[in-house]
């Protein structure tokens, strides 16, 4: 999981997050935090992190999604993320 980069500015230091929509669909809403709209939260993530990291930091087991979505195009999960990012899961679906 990638760690927050330091970033210098004159006499202080702060760490660099970017602000990523994070909508989880269907079973897999049982993972988001708590202060939530509907299915989707805005969650910070550090420079340098991948869709992967996000759902490990949210304890969504890779079984539990089937489809990823970044910003409305298909993901493999291995993608970096950019601040402003939509990053969508809908777990496997059984029908007939």
């Amino acid at each position: 999981m990638s760690l927050p980069q330091a970033v210098a500015s004159s006499e202080c230091f702060f760490l660099t997050s970017m602000k990523i929509e994070l909508r989880l669909y269907a079973s897999l809403g049982q993972y988001l935090p708590e202060k939530k709209e509907g299915n989707s939260c805005i969650v910070e993530v550090g420079p340098g992190t991948t869709i992967r990291e996000l759902f490990f930091r949210f304890h969504i087991p890779p079984e539990s999604r089937k489809i990823i979505f970044l910003n409305g195009i298909h993901a493999q999960g291995d993608e970096v993320l950019k601040d402003g990012d939509r990053v969508g899961a809908f777990p496997p679906v059984a029908g007939g």
